[in-house]
C-alpha cells in the first residue's frame, strides 16, 4: 500500500511494522519513511509525529490493513476480542493523528458469516470517533486494476466528518480470462505479458545460492512489463524516480526440483492443478490465481504454494510473483524466497492500492504535481539481513520462532552462500 499511496501522489512519512525483516525491506524500498519497528498497540500518535519529523502538521490519510482475527459471539462486541485488538488501534490512531481520511484494508472474507459483525462494529466505532465511512463498504478484485491477478480484498474508505468521502474506484481493465461485459474497459494483462521479458532463472547457476545476477538477457517487454521495468516517465506516476540498476534480475533465487517433479510439472497442463503438489500452473493467455503468504515463524513457517511457470518446469520466482502482483522490478524483497513470497502474498497489490488512493486524492481536493527529483534506494544490506540481524540494526527484541533461511540453503557450504551472497551485494552497489 505504501508504495500505491506513492505511485497516486502521497508522500508516506511513516509506517509501523512489528516484523523487523519486513521493516528492513520497507526501509531499502522507501528510505526517507521513517520506520516504527514495534507493535502499533505501543505506539503513539506523537510517536508517529515525531518519527515523521511532521510536528503537528495535518495528516491527509491514515492506511493499514490491520489483522482482523476474532469471531462473533452472542452477546459480545466483536472488537471486544482480544484477537481484533489492533482494529481497534487503528481506529484509535486515526482518530490521534486527527487524520482527514483512512483507508482501512482486510480480507474479503471479513464480508461474510460470523465476521459481517466486526465490519458492521467498526463503522460505529469509527462513528464514535468522529469518522463517516463510505457505504455500502466494497470488495475489489485487482484483476480490475490492471493487475494479472484474481485477488479480492475489502476496503473501508472514511473521512473526517464534514469532510468529502472518498469514492471507491472505477475498474479500469477487464480481466484477460473473463467474458468481457464491459466493452469499453481494455483487457488487463495476462500472465505472459507480465512474465515472458525475463530471463529464465535456471539459466543461472549463481541464482542457486543468492537472489540477484547482471544480465543482458531480457526480451521485448509487453506495455505491462515495459511499466513494471520503468521504461518510460509515465510508470513512475506521481511516485519518485528511484536510482536503480536495470540490468539486474533480481529475487530470482532459484528453487530446486527433483527431475521428477519437473517432468509433473511439464506435463500438467496451463490452467490446471498439478495432482501431486496441488500447485497451480499459470495459463499464459489467463490471469494468476491469488498469491498467498504462508505462515510466519510462529507457526511453522510454511510457505505458501506458488503456482508453476507457463513456459518453465517450476514454482515461480519471487521476481515472477512481484511482476503477477504490480510490483516494478525497483522495488526489491528480502533475498530468501520464504520471507520474499510472504512480503508479496502479504501485500496489496500496487496498483490496486493507487486506484483507491487516487480517489482519496480526489476527495481531499488536492492538485497533483510530478516531483522532480529521484530517490536514492536504501542500502542493499538491508535485504539480506534476516531476523537477527534486522533486530539488531533497529534495536528490538527478535521475534520468537523466527526463519532466516529456506532449509536448502543450510545444506550448502556456509562458505559458498556467504561468497555468493557478497559478489551480489557488491554486484547491486556497483
Amino acid at each position: 500500500m505504501s508504495l500505491g499511496f506513492e505511485q497516486a501522489g502521497f508522500d508516506v512519512r511513516a509506517c509501523v511494522e512489528v516484523d523487523p525483516v519486513h521493516c528492513a525491506v520497507h526501509k531499502f524500498n522507501f528510505p526517507e519513511c521513517a520506520v516504527i519497528p514495534r507493535s502499533v498497540v505501543a505506539v503513539t500518535a506523537r510517536d508517529i509525529r515525531d518519527a515523521a519529523g511532521i510536528g503537528d502538521a495535518p495528516v491527509d490519510c491514515v492506511f493499514g490493513g490491520p489483522p482482523c482475527q476474532g469471531f462473533s459471539m452472542i452477546g459480545k462486541r466483536v472488537l471486544d476480542d482480544p484477537r481484533n485488538a489492533l482494529v481497534q488501534e487503528f481506529v484509535r490512531l486515526v482518530a490521534e493523528l486527527d487524520a482527514r481520511t483512512f483507508v482501512f484494508e482486510n480480507v474479503k472474507g471479513l464480508t461474510v458469516g460470523s465476521h459481517r459483525q466486526v465490519l458492521d462494529e467498526l463503522v460505529v466505532a469509527f462513528a464514535e470517533v468522529g469518522y463517516d465511512v463510505r457505504l455500502p463498504w466494497r470488495v475489489l478484485d485487482a484483476a480490475h486494476y490492471g493487475v494479472p491477478q484474481h485477488r479480492e480484498r475489502l476496503f473501508l474508505l472514511g473521512a473526517r466528518r464534514g469532510m468529502q468521502l472518498p469514492s471507491y474506484p472505477t475498474p479500469t481493465t477487464w480481466p484477460a480470462d473473463r467474458m468481457r461485459k464491459v466493452e469499453d474497459l481494455p483487457l488487463g494483462p495476462t500472465c505472459k505479458d507480465a512474465l515472458d521479458d525475463l530471463p529464465n532463472a535456471d539459466d543461472f547457476d549463481v541464482l542457486n545460492l543468492t537472489d540477484a545476477v547482471r544480465t543482458e538477457a531480457f526480451r521485448s517487454p509487453s506495455r505491462y512489463a515495459a511499466e513494471m521495468r520503468c521504461l518510460s516517465n509515465d510508470a513512475w506516476h506521481y511516485g519518485y524516480p528511484r536510482r536503480w540498476a536495470p540490468g539486474m534480475l533480481t529475487s530470482s533465487w532459484r528453487t530446486e526440483h527433483t527431475p521428477i517433479s519437473r517432468a509433473r510439472f511439464a506435463a500438467t497442463q496451463p490452467g490446471q492443478t498439478e495432482p501431486i503438489s496441488r500447485f497451480y500452473k499459470l495459463r499464459p493467455d489467463g490471469l494468476s490465481n491469488t498469491l498467498r503468504a504462508g505462515t510466519d515463524g510462529a507457526r511453522g513457517a510454511f510457505t505458501s504454494p506458488r503456482p508453476i511457470h507457463y513456459a518453465q518446469p517450476r514454482c515461480v520466482t519471487v521476481r515472477e510473483m512481484g511482476r503477477l502482483h504490480g510490483f516494478p522490478d525497483w522495488f526489491r524483497f528480502q533475498w530468501t524466497k520464504w520471507h520474499g513470497a510472504r512480503q508479496i502474498g502479504n501485500a496489496v497489490p500496487p496498483p490496486l492500492a493507487r486506484a483507491v488512493a487516487n480517489q482519496v486524492v480526489e476527495a481531499l481536493g488536492v492538485k497533483l504535481k510530478r516531483p522532480r527529483k529521484a530517490m536514492e534506494l536504501g542500502t542493499v544490506d538491508l535485504l539480506y539481513m534476516g531476523s537477527t540481524e534486522a533486530s539488531a540494526y533497529f534495536g528490538v527484541p527478535a521475534p520468537p520462532g523466527k526463519r532466516d533461511r529456506k532449509s536448502g540453503a543450510r545444506k550448502r557450504s556456509q562458505r559458498e552462500t556467504e561468497e555468493a551472497r557478497l559478489a551480489a551485494l557488491a554486484e547491486c552497489r556497483g
